[in-house]
């Protein structure tokens, strides 16, 4: 195609009702267009319209932050794919993984989806550590350093919900150890110190059934009401808790002035 004929094509595109109804600034040529063009954008304006050479410096930043969100995303995809072929129940659920595993078209994304769990935590490790050691928690940053130990501790809460839904002898005793851990925390664990803040006015109302082990298993023991509490938890509860915390972590890094300097 002539050069002058796709420019034509081109500026009829940008100025057609429907561009203009979802591009405001047309295409970005000027510095100020491509500055609008960003803080127009629902997705873009989290971040800073101009980075400091730093913040692109991979021996500096490790680009762990965006793996860790490149990974969520990995999983996003790859754990709905996997929601069409697994059955929350006990009766269905190991059969169900095994068939993902040996049987269904594709089942290689229960790897990749296995795999990445793995290696997201690995990066936000990372990534926290990157940002301790470059004192990127101090102010004015000190409130997104909090949002990000609240993302850290979600991404281990996601991989501790994932742990059961193989249900197999692994994870269900791995889930109970992990809720009896649970029965002896603070306040909310019937055994911890300060259980008696669980009662209402009677300390006799302390009990197994009234702590955050409960809630967790929904029930006493671990069981099918576990199983789909975890699924739920695990496919729609935590991620929607993390996102919201990332859109906040992102833009709060816009308005922190970006990424922080060198020492």
């Amino acid at each position: 195609m002539d050069k002058k004929v796709k420019e034509n094509l081109l500026e009829k595109i940008a100025n057609s009702q429907v561009w203009k109804s979802i591009f405001r600034t047309g295409i970005p040529v000027t510095r100020r267009q491509r500055m609008m063009a960003i803080l127009n954008n629902v997705f873009l304006h989290l971040h800073p319209v101009r980075l400091p050479k730093h913040a692109v410096k991979i021996k500096y930043t490790w680009c762990m932050g965006g793996l860790s969100f490149f990974l969520f995303l990995i999983l996003t995809i790859s754990g709905i794919l996997l929601m069409f072929y697994y059955r929350p129940t006990v009766e269905y659920a190991y059969t169900d993984v095994i068939d993902l595993t040996e049987q269904v078209p594709l089942g290689i994304m229960r790897e990749i989806h296995r795999w990445g769990a793995h290696a997201m935590v690995i990066a936000v490790w990372l990534h926290m550590f990157r940002v301790f050691m470059t004192g990127s928690y101090k102010p004015p940053r000190e409130f997104n350093w909090g949002v990000g130990v609240l993302l850290m501790t979600i991404t281990m809460f996601l991989s501790f919900t994932g742990y059961l839904l193989p249900w197999d002898q692994l994870a269900i005793w791995a889930i109970t150890v992990g809720s009896n851990m649970a029965r002896a925390h603070p306040f909310i664990g019937s055994e911890g110190p300060g259980a008696s803040l669980l009662a209402i006015g009677d300390i006799n109302l302390v009990h197994s059934g009234s702590d955050v082990r409960f809630a967790l298993l929904g029930g006493r023991f671990v069981g099918e009401a576990t199983l789909l509490r975890f699924y739920v938890l695990h496919c729609i509860g935590v991620p929607f808790i993390a996102m919201i915390l990332m859109a906040v972590h992102f833009w709060r890094i816009r308005k922190d002035g970006g990424i922080s300097g060198p020492l």
